[in-house]
């Protein structure tokens, strides 16, 4: 892990830019703390670090500040400034053209967009999780949340270190993912905008269903896509509150 800048930001939060062999990844930990301080991975969608940095930075900053938790993110695979991979953009060129001809979805799809990603980005977020915990200001236990469902429900099955995490009802659920909720048992936190205009809402209700978890709670909110009301912001920091520290 080689930290390529560092800042210390106006709330006093470091934010540190590092990479990760070919991976560009963010830390922010807090101003002060007394003992190693909690992890929460924030997995980011496949847009780029840069376009969704000022989105990522705020929900960071606002752990850190006022949590008191350490936060992090990567590049995901073929995203951003990372080199590009053909089988991805072919599958959202696919992705794009049936969704724009008004026609469903299909299995062969959703299977080719997301599983190789999944397949690629949780080794690297294991990756990450062992370069983090070797800084001695992070100590763990640690939390995930993030956009790319499947990667998280993946990372919460294979990583024992992970104790918590929030997931956003937002992207394409491949079949084998309903099987691999059924094995997760950590507490869960699910965000679920009930007009989200790309997301398949009854799909979005049979995965929550089927997490084996015996504490999982959803919170559904009107409104699109990007529309998450600020307040779940606080909802997700108690949540991990509760279980990190």
């Amino acid at each position: 892990m080689h930290v390529t800048s560092e800042q210390r930001l106006d709330d006093g939060v470091l934010e540190r830019e590092f990479t990760l062999g070919e991976i560009p990844g963010v830390l922010w930990t807090p101003a002060s703390v007394s003992a190693p301080a909690p992890l929460i991975l924030i997995s980011p969608p496949p847009l780029g670090l840069r376009k969704m940095h000022h989105r990522l930075a705020g929900r960071a900053r606002y752990y850190a500040s006022e949590y008191g938790f350490a936060a992090a993110t990567i590049e995901l695979p073929g995203s951003g400034e990372r080199p590009r991979w053909a089988a991805a953009e072919q599958a959202r060129a696919d992705l794009r053209r049936v969704m724009e001809a008004g026609e469903p979805v299909g299995d062969e799809i959703v299977d080719a967009l997301v599983l190789p990603l999944v397949e690629k980005a949780v080794p690297e977020w294991q990756a990450a999780l062992d370069a983090l915990l070797s800084l001695p200001e992070i100590g763990g236990p640690v939390g995930y949340e993030g956009g790319v469902i499947s990667i998280g429900v993946r990372l919460a099955v294979v990583e024992p270190r992970i104790v918590a995490a929030g997931f956003f009802a937002g992207s394409l659920v491949p079949a084998a993912m309903f099987e691999a909720a059924r094995q997760v048992t950590i507490p869960l936190h699910v965000l679920l905008q009930w007009d989200d205009e790309g997301n398949d809402r009854q799909a979005a209700l049979d995965l929550f269903d089927a997490f084996g978890s015996k504490e999982k709670t959803l919170h559904a909110n009107l409104g699109g896509h990007t529309g998450v009301p600020q307040f779940e912001l606080d909802a997700g920091a108690r949540f991990f509150a509760r279980h990190l520290k």
